[in-house]
């Protein structure tokens, strides 16, 4: 942990924890209703919006850890998205899925835990003070 994250105050640190839990939310109830989309080309389908939807979680997350300096923010914005992809995976009122069977959906249905548990588990890597010491 860094030294500014050391002093900021408990009411900051929960309105991160919060905010990333929200936007992980909303990226992942994005990316579920993106995941199907794919180009036909040649007869072979390409899913364009599973490739897209797998990074886009994986940039989220690595950024969210590194912009707010620790694992608690990358973890609660993983829980956002593992928690809507699990949600959204039910079917609904009526029957019908966001995330159907197949190969597509059991990707998108594991992936981005994946993703996040490699994340949040990579180890972190010494600051340029520390090396420099």
């Amino acid at each position: 942990m860094s030294a500014a994250a050391g002093r900021r105050s408990l009411g900051s640190r929960i309105g991160t924890l919060a905010i990333a839990f929200a936007v992980g939310v909303v990226y992942g109830t994005v990316a579920t209703i993106g995941h199907r989309h794919a180009w036909e080309i040649g007869g072979v389908s390409i899913p364009w919006g599973l490739v897209a939807g797998l990074v886009g979680v994986a940039a989220l997350l690595v950024g969210t850890r590194l912009v707010a300096g620790g694992r608690a923010a990358a973890t609660a914005a993983a829980a956002g998205v593992v928690g809507i992809v699990a949600v959204l995976s039910l079917p609904g009122p009526g029957g019908s899925v966001l995330v159907a069977d197949g190969v597509v959906g059991a990707i998108w249905a594991i992936g981005p835990a994946i993703i996040s548990v490699l994340v949040v588990a990579w180890p972190s890597l010494p600051s340029r003070e520390a090396r420099r010491a």
